[in-house]
């Protein structure tokens, strides 16, 4: 999908609610209007510009509004699941939905200085959604190149490792082999940054799944990275430093980069 000139964008996604990950969160953000969807665009633009769509998994405001985040959505197969989800904590109670925007406006730097235009699906950590529906519509909206979804997980203590989650069976043509592919450079990317595959979910790595409605009604490339487990000691200690972040960071947009001359 290439492209010599910047589409235009969404003006604005209604935002609600988010994708996968359950849990509690902390203490609870005030609910803000959730902002429009605008890209963040390098100057001066690549004559094929790229784009490129991140969601960072759930928001700061979803624990004060947890009838409008239960609200059912499509899941993409025919029936429905909740709007939203709060998302997980560290046992020191840092919240994913902080670590999962901190690492996106991370990657989102990066890509940007290598020439590609980033969208985000919520602009700031103190609103509410988007739902998991508007997010996988935000990369159709934006004419995006692919999606790529960040969370981390809350498992058992004992497990640990990242793993890159694709929608299985696909959807849609985009949803199988350039899926896989995403998925792929992304664990590879962060593999070869010297973190850990997951101990506990997927193979290698990689997992396929049917029930994560943002890659079900994508219609894109789309890929979501369970980068760490939150309830992991040893994780948790990583991922609650700017250092940690930075490092996640470096390689998702790393693994973004090398999918993207496809």
């Amino acid at each position: 999908m290439r492209r010599t000139t910047h589409r235009p964008l969404l003006a604005a996604i209604a935002v609600t609610c988010a994708v996968a990950c359950t849990g509690a969160a902390p203490a609870p953000a005030p609910a803000g209007a959730p902002a429009a969807l605008t890209p963040t665009a390098a100057a001066p633009a690549p004559a094929e510009q790229r784009v490129v769509v991140l969601d960072p998994g759930h928001n700061g405001g979803n624990y004060a509004a947890r009838a409008e985040i239960r609200r059912q959505v499509p899941d993409g197969r025919g029936g429905t699941k909740a709007c939203n989800t709060v998302g997980t904590q560290t046992d020191a109670g840092y919240p994913e939905h902080a670590f999962t925007f901190d690492v996106v406006k991370r990657i989102e730097a990066r890509l940007v200085a290598a020439g590609v235009t980033v969208v985000l699906t919520r602009q700031d950590d103190t609103g509410v959604g988007p739902c998991v529906d508007q997010r996988a519509a935000a990369a159709e909206a934006a004419d995006a190149d692919l999606l790529v979804s960040v969370h981390a997980d809350g498992a058992a203590p004992a497990g640990h490792g990242f793993h890159v989650a694709h929608a299985d069976p696909p959807t849609d043509p985009a949803l199988g082999g350039p899926s896989v592919a995403l998925a792929t450079a992304l664990r590879d990317a962060l593999r070869d940054a010297g973190f850990p595959t997951s101990t506990y979910l997927g193979a290698d790595g990689l997992i396929g799944r049917g029930d994560l409605a943002g890659l079900n009604l994508a219609r894109r490339p789309a890929a979501l990275v369970e980068c760490a487990n939150m309830r992991n000691p040893a994780e948790a200690a990583v991922l609650s430093t700017p250092e940690g972040r930075e490092r996640y960071a470096a390689a998702i947009a790393t693994g973004i980069l090398a999918f993207l001359p496809r």
